[in-house]
């Protein structure tokens, strides 16, 4: 009688169902028009890569008419049946015709750029073991034509998926090619997942419903009293989840709560079927997990997972150093005459020094001398901005100046800035002389931002773990929400950075780091 009760505090699951934006056969034709641009530009790459490495025609009339290869190009044209499906196997195996859920420009170009390259490696493979067949058994293929090849075809291909995506971002904004999505979950991380997905539509995800993770009966009145959360309905518990997907038509359920049991969530993986092609994703939080970096031993019988002691090994160290050093040496000779063009400004705007130097605290709490350009009017008080970190880290409602759709965990109205100021946070051109920090091996380019000594004062005990690697300049944070998440967010993707560590993953960061400044978003 209480579960029977209670189901009438939620939503019908039927009642969130959402009506399809645009026709079923949609998405399999931008499919099948990605494959026949793709098969198009194959062709087109490889033709435009002989001709521009030998300048010959490609085609031949005869006086009867008819067209066919030239003899230049004969040998060429026969691994043509190998060129196209080695091409089009290479972008499905990188998962390039996706075109549901999320997606990144970088990831997109890094996958373009396996796909492209590795077909390559397979058509000139190919060309000098098949050489069709016993005719051009003798033929020198030329390299040029297959180097030209790899770099017409991934540049084609490329910005063909970036106009693909640019257009994904336009309709998704406007409500089309949004996957319904349900949370299981009510606690901070189904908050921010719902924050996140409202705030940024363009990753693909409308959240329709939430599925309450209550398992017993004296617990079902209280957990499904309200009839929402965060604005989204509450349409049943963990038990009801399979009905509650074929009701709402989901296709795709996150777990947001740590504490679901896992052979509950197994019984209604099994319950739901594969047939239904729902996904199911885990979103746990960070501390609940084992970092990546571990080492598995056996003392005796026993089997013991032993933690990675060091973030990084004495070669990644090294590594990374050297990168630091290239890339910060790199970017002061580039963007010099910017320097000067901001002092000069700077100067202009307000009276005060050009560099505004503060201490900030870096790896493993050693205090150092931390550069910017100055954004503040000279000898203003920072009480405001203590006071209100000491709430932020400290996971205070208050901290959100923002509302629940676009929350913003930074002073956004300070008094103290200048109007140039506003313009250098903005872009955060700010930043840039950070880059003497980096020389001096304070900071890195990439790391977790380093906090000012009054805000370690606030931390937690397991907040102290961010200072395990070098701060830097940018980082996941900066790229991933920025000042729209909570500290303890904040916190869980530095960790998550220092265990995962790479310098892949540094240059995605980098170049994710590009557009966040060209667009300004979330900077004040």
């Amino acid at each position: 009688m209480r579960a029977e009760r209670a189901k009438d505090f939620s939503t019908d699951a039927r009642a969130v169902r959402v009506p399809a934006r645009a026709p079923r056969w949609v998405v399999p034709a931008v499919k099948a028009l990605l494959v026949f641009i793709d098969i198009a530009l194959a062709l087109v790459s490889f033709a435009a890569a002989f001709y521009l490495r030998h300048y010959e025609a490609i085609l031949h009339r005869a006086a009867s008419g008819t067209l066919s290869w030239s003899r230049a190009f004969a040998p060429y044209a026969v691994l043509l049946p190998f060129i196209i499906p080695i091409r089009l196997l290479l972008l499905r195996y990188y998962d390039l015709y996706r075109v549901r859920g999320e997606f990144s420009f970088v990831e997109d170009m890094a996958r373009v750029f396996k796909a492209t390259a590795i077909g390559s490696l397979l058509i000139v493979a190919a060309a000098f073991m098949y050489r069709g067949g016993v005719t051009y058994r003798t033929f020198s293929y030329s390299r040029g034509i297959f180097v030209l090849d790899f770099l017409l075809a991934m540049l084609s291909i490329g910005a063909v998926r970036m106009l693909l995506r640019a257009g994904q971002i336009l309709v998704r904004r406007r409500g089309v090619n949004l996957i319904p999505t349900l949370i299981v979950g009510r606690g901070p991380e189904a908050a921010l997942c719902i924050q996140e997905m409202r705030a940024r539509p363009e990753l693909g995800y409308r959240v329709i419903g939430i599925v309450d993770p209550v398992f017993g009966n004296t617990q079902i009145d209280a957990a499904l009293s309200a009839a929402s959360f965060e604005g989204v309905p509450v349409i049943g518990d963990l038990r009801g989840l399979p009905e509650a997907i074929r009701e709402s038509g989901a296709n795709e359920v996150i777990i947001s709560d740590p504490n679901v049991p896992g052979e509950a969530l197994f019984e209604v993986m099994i319950q739901t079927g594969r047939r239904r092609g729902v996904e199911f994703r885990i979103a746990p939080t960070l501390l609940n997990c084992l970092p990546s970096k571990t080492e598995i031993d056996q003392v005796g019988s026993l089997p013991m997972v032993t933690l990675f002691r060091s973030p990084l090994s004495s070669s990644a160290r090294v590594a990374k150093r050297g990168s630091d050093l290239i890339i910060a040496s790199l970017a002061l000779l580039v963007l010099s005459p910017l320097w000067l063009l901001i002092a000069l400004l700077i100067k202009l705007d307000s009276r005060g020094p050009v560099f505004y130097k503060q201490e900030r605290v870096g790896m493993d709490g050693r205090v150092f001398l931390f550069y910017k350009f100055r954004t503040m009017r000279a000898g203003t008080d920072d009480a405001e901005h203590r006071e209100f970190q000491k709430r932020y880290i400290s996971g205070q409602p208050d901290s959100n100046l923002g509302d629940n759709q676009r929350p913003a965990y930074k002073l956004r109205a300070d008094d103290r800035v200048t109007r140039l100021g506003r313009i250098l946070r903005r872009t955060s051109l700010d930043e840039l002389p950070q880059l003497f920090n980096v020389l001096r091996g304070d900071m890195s380019v990439v790391g977790p931002r380093p906090p000012i000594p009054y805000e370690v004062e606030s931390y937690e005990l397991w907040h102290r773990k961010r200072l395990d690697m070098k701060p830097g300049i940018t980082g996941l944070w900066q790229v991933s929400g920025r000042n729209r998440l909570p500290f303890d967010e904040m916190v869980r993707m530095d960790l998550y950075y220092i265990e995962n560590w790479s310098l892949l993953l540094d240059m995605k960061i980098i170049l994710q780091t590009l557009p966040v400044m060209w667009r300004g978003e979330d900077a004040y």
